[in-house]
């Protein structure tokens, strides 16, 4: 889901405008300083959820996973 991106300055002067819209959408709301990414703002969700259910469809890769790794480590003392 992409989100709304605004800058600081327009958030200060929308804030409870884009918190409406938060909550009436369900989409989240990117707020940036010069540019750049610095807040999300987004509906909350609770945590009631299984931990399994909320890992569901994020391991991108599982190949072989009990074969020795062929990397050369040193356990720290």
């Amino acid at each position: 889901m992409p989100g709304t991106q605004v800058s600081k300055t327009e958030f200060k002067a929308r804030a409870l405008e884009y918190f409406r819209q938060v909550e009436s959408s369900g989409e989240h709301v990117i707020v940036t300083d010069h540019g750049k990414p610095t807040l999300e703002i987004r509906p909350f969700r609770t945590l009631d959820r299984d931990p399994l259910d909320v890992l569901a469809g994020t391991v991108v890769r599982y190949d072989d996973p009990t074969e020795p790794v062929d990397v050369e480590w040193e356990a720290g003392q």
